[in-house]
């Protein structure tokens, strides 16, 4: 099921201690801009995946391992707090 960035805010929050679906997120793969918000998210995976809407690359995986949020960001050239507020 494919989700806007808006259903991860309190997993964001949880993880990076703030919410961060008004951020701005670089895509690395094809240089999109825009906010967490209107990303792509799938919730029903090993983890979190949030894809960029424009290529659909992975922008960033979030997963609990024994307890522990693990977080993949390497499809992120840059996520700028406060960009979009």
């Amino acid at each position: 099921m494919e989700l806007d960035g808006n259903a991860i805010g309190g997993l964001l929050h949880q993880v990076f201690g703030s919410d961060l679906t008004a951020d701005l997120v670089i895509c690395a793969t094809c240089g999109a801009s825009g906010p967490v918000a209107e990303t792509v998210t799938y919730l029903r995976g090993p983890g979190v995946v949030v894809r960029c809407r424009t290529c659909s690359s992975v922008l960033m995986v979030i997963s609990q391992i024994r307890g522990v949020s693990c977080v993949d960001l390497r499809g992120v050239a840059e996520l700028s707090p406060g960009s979009y507020r």
